[in-house]
C-alpha cells in the first residue's frame, strides 16, 4: 500500500511517498479501514521533528518507532476483528489514531471509531476527530463552563479554536474569540457574539472579564491572562505551548505551580481519545450545532506541503490530505 512515512526526525523534507508499505495487521478488537480521508494537526508536525525532545521517549529515541504521520481520519471499513460488535465491513467511519493515517490503510481499535456524519464529505468529517475532542474536554471538562457565562477563545481560526468556539456557543455561552484580521469574519460567522483582531486591539487590555479562557496559542504572559479573568474563574491551556527543543512544556510547569497560590483556576490539558466524546461530536454536527471547517485540501502526493502549511501556523481550521476516492 502507499504511505507517506519518515526514518529519522526532522523537517518536511523527511516525509516520503513509499508504494510498497506493509498492509497493517488487526487485532480481534481493532477494525482496518480504508482511508478516504486524513486530517492533520499540530501534533503531528511536533512528532515528525520530535520537538520537544521528551517526546522521543514515547516515540521512539533515535527515530519514529511508527513509520506513517497522521492521526485524524475519515473512510470506510473493510475489515473487523473477531470480537468488534459496533461498525461492520462496508460503514463509513471516522477517528483517530496515534500515527498511521496518511496511508491507504489504517488499523484502529474499534473504541476509537465513530460513523460518519451522514450530512459531511470524507474531507469534512476528517477535519473533526482531534480538533474537536480537544476543544469539547477544554470546554466541558476542564473549563467548566455554564450556560450564560463569558469565554474568551485565544486562536479562535485554529484547529481547536473553531470547535472551541461553536461547542462554546452550543453551551449558551457568551463567547469572543481572538484571531487575526482575515479570519474575523469567519469566526464571528461560528457564532462568537465579539471578534478581537490581535493585530490591532489587546485582549488583555481591556475591561473586559471572562469567566473562561481557553487559551490555544498561548500568545500573552499567565499574568496578563490572569488580569481578564474573574476572580475564580478557569484558565486552560490547551496542547504543547511552546515548540523549544529540550524543555517545551515551560508554560504547562508555570500554570500547575501558579495555580494554588491564585484564586483563579488554571489548567493545562491534553485531550483524549474517549469513544463516548467522539460520539458526542457526531450527534453535534449531525444536529447541526458544530460544523467543520476546512482550510486545504491537499493530494497524498503533497502531504510534504500539506504539513508545512499546518506547521507554519496560519490555517483557518483544518487541513486535510486525500488518499483515496
Amino acid at each position: 500500500m502507499r504511505a507517506i512515512v519518515q526514518d529519522r526526525y526532522g523537517q518536511a523534507d523527511v516525509l516520503r511517498l513509499r508504494d510498497d508499505a506493509p498492509m497493517p495487521e488487526i487485532g480481534e478488537n481493532d477494525v482496518l479501514v480504508r482511508v478516504r480521508v486524513a486530517g492533520l494537526n499540530a501534533a503531528d508536525w511536533h512528532l515528525m521533528t520530535g520537538e520537544p525532545y521528551p517526546v522521543r521517549l514515547v516515540m521512539g529515541l533515535r527515530r519514529p518507532r511508527i513509520a506513517t504521520l497522521g492521526s485524524d481520519f475519515s473512510g470506510v471499513v473493510q475489515a473487523v476483528g473477531s470480537a468488534v460488535t459496533r461498525v461492520s465491513v462496508g460503514d463509513e467511519v471516522m477517528g483517530e489514531v496515534e500515527r498511521g493515517t496518511l496511508a491507504d490503510y489504517v488499523s484502529v481499535a474499534e473504541k476509537h471509531v465513530a460513523r460518519k456524519p451522514k450530512n459531511l464529505t470524507h474531507e469534512q468529517a476528517a477535519a473533526i476527530p482531534m480538533g474537536a475532542l480537544t476543544a469539547l474536554q477544554a470546554v466541558r471538562d476542564t473549563g467548566q463552563l455554564q450556560a450564560g457565562q463569558s469565554v474568551l477563545v485565544n486562536g479562535a481560526s485554529s484547529g481547536v479554536g473553531i470547535y472551541a468556539v461553536q461547542i462554546a456557543v452550543a453551551m449558551d455561552a457568551n463567547v469572543t474569540g481572538v484571531c487575526s484580521r482575515h479570519n474575523t469574519d469567519m469566526v464571528r460567522s461560528l457564532g462568537a457574539s465579539n471578534v478581537v483582531d490581535y493585530t490591532q486591539e489587546d485582549f488583555v487590555a481591556t475591561s473586559e472579564r471572562y469567566d473562561v479562557i481557553i487559551d490555544i496559542v498561548s500568545s500573552r504572559s499567565i499574568a496578563d491572562v490572569r488580569k481578564v479573568l474573574t476572580e475564580r474563574g478557569r484558565y486552560v491551556l490547551v496542547g504543547v505551548a511552546s515548540a523549544g527543543k529540550w524543555f517545551g512544556m515551560g508554560r504547562q510547569v508555570q500554570v500547575v505551580a501558579t495555580s494554588p497560590f491564585v484564586s483563579q483556576t488554571l489548567k493545562p490539558m491534553l485531550a483524549g481519545r474517549e469513544q463516548e466524546d467522539l460520539e458526542t461530536i457526531v450527534e453535534m454536527v449531525e444536529s447541526g450545532l458544530v460544523s467543520p471547517v476546512v482550510d486545504t485540501v491537499y493530494p497524498l502526493e503533497q502531504a510534504a506541503d500539506a504539513v508545512r502549511h499546518v506547521q507554519q501556523g496560519h490555517a483557518r481550521g483544518k487541513v486535510v490530505v486525500t488518499i483515496s476516492e
